[in-house]
């Protein structure tokens, strides 16, 4: 642990250092943390639907709850699609989708149930904290049962989707219709209270300030000083097919390597190849980062946004990369704890 709290101020001053000494001070932050392997998971993320009713201004994936072509997946073909994954030893089923009228709450009690009873081992990290309010309100039942249910049925872990930026009056310009910071955290106290893991999550790009990114900083900072829920961060970039000039690798490389010195009290901090390439994650290993996210089986939501995913397409290509930055890799679990291959 860092041995001493970073505040806001500093944290602005620290932000406008030249980016390799920056880089320098949080790989300092991480070796403290005594991280010495970058992890990956293999995993998969399967949307059960693109029908939402959120309309997010930057959303490529999702449609209308009138749209003539839906994309809603059967029960049949979700449990076909995990036989799949787990046949290509991932550990992790992220089930997401957009907040569709016809999906109800029993219906992803049914799904989790089955896909645990069939692979007890596999953890279900899924669902976001905008999905828990929409099926709170469709069922017109409390945010904690909703979880409780879920808990129930095989859910361990809220991914930290639906963050974007913590600041309200970013979200209002990009997703006026979805849940506001104040919800989002709440869900997720709710959730860390109820014995569930979660990730945060902060998606940089929509045209936010230094002060915007740090406030969203502080909101998680302070729930995990109360829950010590969050067992990692990761800062994504903003993809989007009308905005393909934002593409400043120098403010995200210093936005990780910033969340690493930020955070005291969480642990692992992700790295994004799937937004910033193969090239530019590597770098982000050497700015504080310990962990390179996943080999994807599937991944639908950034993929609508952009032409190619240059996605690394295995185990080994992924380890490549973390070797590439001077790193030993190791397969993780959603807990991040190491996988040897006695435990597949």
């Amino acid at each position: 642990m860092i041995k001493k709290r970073v505040n806001i101020n500093e944290a602005k001053k620290l932000f406008n250092l030249p980016l390799f000494e920056l880089a320098k001070l949080a790989d300092q932050t991480r070796a403290e943390f005594g991280l010495k392997k970058v992890t990956y998971i293999i995993d998969r993320n399967i949307n059960y639907s693109n029908v939402c009713t959120s309309n997010c201004k930057f959303c490529y994936f999702s449609v209308p709850v009138e749209s003539k072509n839906p994309i809603r997946l059967s029960k049949e073909e979700i449990f076909k699609r995990v036989d799949e994954a787990v046949a290509l030893k991932a550990t992790q089923i992220m089930l997401q989708g957009g907040l569709d009228p016809e999906f109800r709450l029993k219906d992803i009690e049914e799904i989790f149930k089955h896909i645990k009873e069939r692979y007890p081992k596999i953890v279900l990290h899924s669902l976001s904290a905008a999905e828990i309010d929409h099926f709170s309100k469709v069922e017109r039942i409390s945010y904690k049962e909703v979880i409780e249910r879920l808990k129930e049925a095989g859910l361990q872990g809220l991914p930290g989707a639906g963050a974007e930026i913590l600041v309200d009056k970013i979200r209002e310009s990009i997703s006026p219709k979805k849940i506001s910071s104040a919800t989002w955290i709440h869900i997720h106290r709710i959730a860390h209270y109820s014995g569930l893991m979660s990730t945060a999550t902060m998606v940089i790009g929509f045209g936010e300030t230094i002060d915007d990114r740090l406030e969203h900083f502080k909101k998680v900072r302070d729930l995990q000083d109360e829950t010590g829920g969050f067992i990692a961060f990761i800062p994504w970039i903003f993809k989007s097919k009308s905005n393909k000039m934002w593409e400043n690798k120098i403010d995200y490389l210093k936005t990780v390597a910033l969340s690493r010195i930020f955070f005291d009290n969480i642990t692992n901090i992700g790295a994004s190849w799937l937004t910033v390439g193969k090239d530019v994650a590597p770098i982000a290993l050497l700015c504080g980062a310990n962990d390179m996210g996943s080999v994807m089986l599937e991944e639908n939501v950034v993929a609508s946004a952009i032409e190619k995913i240059h996605r690394p397409q295995s185990t080994e290509e992924l380890e490549s990369l973390i070797r590439s930055a001077g790193f030993e890799s190791s397969e993780r679990d959603a807990f991040y704890n190491f996988i040897s291959d006695k435990d597949l």
